[in-house]
């Protein structure tokens, strides 16, 4: 079973976007944390992701337990699409930690293989 869309970024995408909005929490350090972890971007090759991705999209690749991104309803193997507007189909994995990392609220729209209606 494959978890991941075959996307070629700048191309229209046919899926579902689900809305998820996440307001990051303090962690221990008092730094706002969101409880997810990402793989991916334009920059990476895909063919080596250990999670079998099909394209150089943004993936949520891990999830804490009892985080915002739980509560917020992120799932493991989600494709970020937009998070706040910007565009994350064709960002590098840099650009888009440093985008995560820099907003305390993030209003996200991903694409979850397998989802064809709410």
């Amino acid at each position: 079973m494959s978890l991941a869309f075959t996307h070629e970024p700048g191309t229209a995408i046919e899926c579902l976007s689900i809305p998820i909005i996440l307001h990051k929490e303090p962690g221990e350090d008092q730094e706002l944390k969101c409880g997810f972890k990402i793989g991916g971007g334009i920059d990476q090759d895909y063919r080596k992701s250990p999670q079998g991705y099909s394209d150089n999209g943004i993936y949520v690749t891990d999830i804490a337990p009892d985080s915002p991104a739980s509560r917020a309803g992120l799932r493991i193997h989600d494709k970020i699409l937009q998070l706040n507007g910007y565009d994350f189909t064709m960002v590098t994995h840099k650009k888009a930690v440093s985008y995560i990392k820099r907003h305390p609220v993030l209003n996200m729209l991903v694409a979850r293989k397998g989802v064809t209606q709410t």
